[in-house]
């Protein structure tokens, strides 16, 4: 997937497949409000969104690892640190760029009307791990 594309080092690579992962996330949204909330509701739409998208980061993430290399163990853990913090940031920084308060922001950590928000950041920040094929065991 990623074969061609050539970068120095894990970090930009990383932050390639983040990047990636934001354009799934909006597509995701799209689908959200244009197909699934007219024909399910939104509590539905948002469960069923979130676990699109949820499988979505963990098959980039797979797909992405071979490319990424990562050689250390705690690899797989610093990158889905990384993507978390990117996540929060590019999250929070839209929605006040947009005027939302912080209490409208924080409410969707609140599993509030089917919304899973939270579960979705919790696959990022583990996606490499769940991803990663286990190391032989002796």
């Amino acid at each position: 997937m990623l074969v061609g594309l050539r970068f120095a080092t894990i970090t930009e690579r990383s932050h390639v497949a983040v990047s990636a992962a934001l354009l799934w996330s909006i597509a995701n949204n799209v689908l959200r409000e244009s197909v699934f909330v007219p024909a399910f509701g939104a509590p539905t739409a948002l469960v069923l969104c979130g676990l699109l998208l949820s499988s979505l980061i963990v098959a980039l993430t797979y797909f992405s690892l071979p490319w990424l290399n990562l050689r250390r163990p705690v690899g797989p853990y610093t990158v889905g640190a990384g993507w978390l913090a990117l996540t929060l940031a590019f999250e929070f920084s839209l929605g006040l760029w947009q005027g939302k308060s912080w209490r409208e922001l924080f409410d969707a950590y609140t599993f509030h009307g089917g919304n899973i928000w939270p579960v979705v950041l919790a696959t990022t920040a583990f996606a490499p791990r769940i991803a990663s094929k286990p190391s032989a065991q002796p």
